[in-house]
Formats: C-alpha cells, structure tokens, sequence
C-alpha cells in the first residue's frame, strides 16, 4: 500500500512538473540552438538598414522588425497550433500597443527628416515595412523558424510594459539564425544507402515464360532469377 501511495506521488509530481513547463512544438528529438547574442540593431543581416540612425531609432527598427517577424510567425505558423502564434501576436499587439505606436512614430521620424519630400519619406517608410516583411518569409526553415518565433512571441506577451525592445535586443539574433534550416540534431539526416543495380528490361533477356535468359544476357544483376524463384515454391 505504502509503495501504491508513493509511485502515485511520484506521478503527481512529475505531472506537476510537465505542467509548469511551457509547451513547446517539438519537430525533432533534437533541434538546433538558434541562440545568439544581443544586437544594437546596426549589425550586418539583423534589420533593415537605418544609414546615420540614433540609438532610439535603432531600437525602434528592432521593435518593428521583431513586430513583422511575429507578424509573419502568425500567418506561416498556424500549422502547429501549440505555438500558440496568432494568439500570443495578438495579445501582444494589445498590451504593447503604447510603444509599438511609438516606434513606427520614431521611424517615421526618421524617413522624414532623411527625405527630401514628405512623399518620398513616407514612400521610403512604405518600402522599409514591405522589405522587414519579406526578409522573414521561409520555407525550407519552416519548423525552425516557427519554433523560434513561438518562444519569442511567449516573451514578448509577458514583458512588463515599455520592455519590448529588451527582447528585441536579446533575441533579434536568434529570430535571423533561424531562417538557416536544420534538421534533426540527435542523429545524423543522412542515410548510408548501397546502390543496387537492376537486370536489363528488354524483352531480349526474357523468354516468353518470363525466365531471364542467361544465354543471352548472362548472369542477373539483381535479385533471383525466375527459374531460381520457381524452383523453391
């Protein structure tokens, strides 16, 4: 009785435990680290350029971009519903609402005051979304891109208000390295394969019985002849 009582709360607390933990689409037993360090924002490969940009615009462009990348997770990632993508965007978008407005005033800002026309500023804002936008579409990273940005998106819903850059900074880097694919990590994903030839196919090398004619075309290359396949029924 005494061993029933413990096994049972080992069980609980093992239950216990699993449910404190984040769930979180496992794709492979064992996936890449995507981990990388922080950025300021004017590193090659993280963002769209902001030529002569200041520190408050930088990280306004990370804000955005990480709000695109999130954005893109949202309509790519709808295939694993435990990432919880669209709900986590949208929640986000919400209570982060205060200084993502701020960040496209802070951009805005910026293409006004490096253009020479109110048009052409706002033109050349247009095509800085529409270029974030599309730096972020995958296909052949998939499932590590979607993990990625799963996990971000869970940060960035539970950052306490006027926080969002810090995870931009934090995790921007990690967001970019998971647009490279890979596969699983635990073993390898490739497989040793011994090529095997096949036997002729033209009718020359076959009787009308569907025997191979050793006469004609010698021994078979692969596999046991008719004649042999007869003879052990």
């Amino acid at each position: 009785m005494n061993s029933v009582r413990l096994w049972a709360a080992v069980g609980a607390a093992a239950m216990m435990g699993m449910a404190s933990t984040p769930a979180s689409a496992q794709f492979f037993l064992q996936h890449h680290d995507y981990a990388g360090a922080p950025v300021q924002g004017d590193e090659p490969g993280i963002m769209q350029t902001l030529p002569g940009a200041t520190p408050e615009e930088r990280r306004a462009g990370l804000v955005w971009t990480m709000r695109s990348a999130l954005n893109v997770a949202a309509l790519q990632c709808q295939f694993e519903p435990s990432l919880l993508t669209v709900g986590n965007y949208n929640a986000a978008l919400l209570d982060h609402k205060d200084e993502l407005n701020s960040a496209w005033d802070t951009l805005n800002k910026y293409f006004l005051r490096n253009a020479k026309t109110k048009k052409e500023g706002l033109a050349a804002l247009d095509q800085y979304g529409t270029r974030t936008y599309s730096s972020f579409a995958t296909v052949a990273s998939q499932y590590g891109f979607c993990r990625a940005a799963g996990s971000i998106g869970r940060d960035a819903l539970f950052a306490p208000r006027g926080t969002l850059g810090d995870v931009a900074v934090a995790r921007m880097r990690e967001l970019r390295n998971s647009l490279v694919p890979y596969g699983e990590q635990r073993f390898s994903r490739y497989i040793n394969a011994t090529p095997v030839a096949l036997p002729r196919l033209d009718p020359i090398c076959w009787s009308k019985k569907g025997e191979w004619v050793v006469k004609k075309c010698g021994p078979i290359a692969w596999g046991p002849s008719a004649t042999q396949m007869a003879s052990s029924r």
